[in-house]
């Protein structure tokens, strides 16, 4: 596969090159066009294409699945296994789209997806109904999928090379931990851990073990991100000072209130498995199937939404873990008995980070990042970097302004051949491609490069490729994009977040001593798992209501 000039350039067409997307005034002239061609070859970005990765052969990998909800059965996808219901509903919500003559193609995606050489042999999960839908869907006569009742009996049966970790937070590193102990590898959903201590246990563990350990975050594998990258290193945007990246979602799924299962019950479900280490309350259906809502369990905005938007700028920018974190916000639109946030403000500070300069020595050095999420409103604000010379919006999509005050652009600048209202570089590799959005927290995930990436004009599941990526180190050995360090880093950024906002103060980072600089009298673990008080906690009225 090789990109001709064409293809550099592929996207430029979804907005005219000619008109004011370069210059003020500009007209379709020899001269014109050769203008545009210079500042393309000054600028000399490169688009990339995802990472060549040896082909994953010899005998299948031998998978084993630790939790099959909602997420583990879209990884299992990935891997090339979907369930008779999903298959199903893909069919019927296929012939409605032609019915109704609108693109859709995720069955068709799924289909034409690569083979990745993977058997998925074992199945470990809480409910019956999940566990024994996965036997039935992907299971035969010759090869069937065993349930095994704890992860410990599925890591240590030797029936397994690998592992899916797709289960609630607080069961994250104990799992990741068990298997890196045992040399069986670890693909997990992130964030990797739910407090500080799993979190260096966690390091020392993959450190210690010969096994392959990657984080569930594909966006690394997104086409765009990639290309930021690059523009980043030939200081295009010059010295980036601040970043804002926003979550807005306004819908149930998007606020963690999935389906309850009509089956759910004591009976089907083993509650005690699923508490673990989460304090001992009666069996209830809420907690286990939104257990997103609660600290007890999960890591709310700052470890389930925050962690992308911060991975996928440390991909780009590799600024590491912030110094300090400042955090607020609060339960402000969903009033449903939960004690995690549905808006939160984050400030992370960067003080000696730099992405280059053109100004003089020592002049500019710093950088604030900014997340800004509310549950309630879906409202599309892109994620924005802004530097001295340019700011570029980064999404599946990029798009790269000149500001009017750039010294690297000056002379264009006053020339007229640039003009910051026009953007001077716009990368989209699916200009060519059709694509089906089924619903706004769809389009939410998509926008950041967390549903597909496009190659030669086709979408591609961005999972399969960061699945494909781990399955090829595992038989082939080699670099994971995701590996430890990179799950390390949006962790501990994530918990800083968690403690600042419960703390209701600045959490700060020992670079030299790699850990959160302790609080006297503060156990940090006990505040990241624990409700502040009053957090939750709903009037007599209310509660009637729910």
């Amino acid at each position: 596969m090789s990109w001709t000039r064409r293809e550099a350039l592929l996207g430029l067409g979804s907005i005219p090159i000619l008109g004011t997307v370069w210059w003020a005034g500009a007209s379709g002239t020899v001269g014109k066009k050769r203008e545009r061609e210079t500042i393309l070859e000054q600028l000399n970005i490169q688009p990339s294409l995802p990472s060549a990765v040896p082909a994953v052969s010899g005998k299948p990998v031998r998978v084993g699945i630790i939790g099959f909800g909602i997420r583990g059965e879209q990884l299992c996808r990935s891997l090339g296994y979907a369930t008779d219901e999903w298959i199903a509903a893909m069919e019927e919500a296929a012939a409605e789209a032609k019915r109704e003559g609108r693109p859709f193609t995720a069955l068709e995606d799924f289909r034409n997806q690569e083979p990745l050489n993977v058997q998925i042999t074992g199945v470990c999960d809480v409910f019956d109904v999940r566990a024994e839908k996965a036997m039935r869907s992907f299971g035969t006569e010759d090869a069937p999928v065993k349930r095994y009742n704890t992860y410990t009996e599925m890591i240590r049966s030797g029936e397994v090379e690998a592992v899916v970790i797709a289960t609630p937070d607080h069961w994250h590193a104990p799992m990741s931990i068990e298997a890196l102990n045992n040399n069986v590898h670890v693909y997990v959903e992130k964030p990797m851990t739910h407090n500080l201590t799993e979190t260096y246990a966690l390091k020392e563990a993959a450190a210690n073990s010969r096994a392959a350990f990657q984080v569930g975050h594909q966006h690394r594998q997104t086409l765009s991100f990639k290309t930021a990258r690059d523009i980043v290193e030939k200081e295009i945007l010059g010295h980036v000072s601040l970043i804002t990246t926003n979550t807005n979602r306004n819908d149930d799924n998007g606020a963690w209130n999935y389906d309850i299962h009509p089956e759910a019950s004591p009976q089907t479900i083993d509650w005690q498995q699923f508490l673990g280490s989460a304090p001992e309350i009666p069996f209830n259906k809420n907690h286990f199937f939104r257990w997103r809502k609660w600290w007890a369990y999960g890591s709310g905005l700052s470890g389930d939404l925050l962690t992308h938007d911060y991975d996928r700028l440390n991909c780009v920018l590799k600024m590491g873990i912030p110094k300090s974190v400042m955090a607020s916000g609060g339960i402000y639109t969903h009033r449903d008995g939960r004690n995690v946030p549905d808006v939160l403000q984050a400030n992370m500070e960067f003080p000696d980070f730099s992405t280059g300069s053109t100004q003089r020595k020592g002049k500019e050095k710093g950088m604030t990042f900014t997340y800004s999420a509310t549950l309630g409103n879906g409202f599309n604000r892109p994620t924005m970097l802004m530097g001295h010379d340019a700011s570029m919006e980064l999404g599946n999509r990029l798009t790269i302004w000149p500001d009017g005050g750039s010294t690297r652009y000056a002379e264009q600048l006053e020339a007229g051949k640039m003009s910051p209202q026009s953007p001077i570089y716009n990368y989209n590799p699916a200009a060519s491609a059709l694509d089906g959005v089924s619903s706004a927290t769809s389009q939410y995930f998509a926008d950041k490069g967390l549903m597909w990436t496009y190659v030669d004009g086709k979408r591609v599941d961005s999972t399969f490729l960061h699945m494909r990526e781990w399955l090829s180190v595992i038989r082939n050995g080699g670099t994971l994009s995701c590996g430890i360090q990179e799950g390390f880093d949006e962790a501990i950024a994530a918990h800083m977040t968690g403690l600042s906002w419960k703390l209701g103060r600045r959490i700060e980072w020992d670079r030299e001593g790699q850990q959160v600089i302790p609080i006297e009298g503060v156990n940090l673990d006990a505040v990241l798992l624990q409700s502040p008080p009053g957090v939750g906690s709903l009037e007599a009225d209310v509660v009637a209501a729910l």
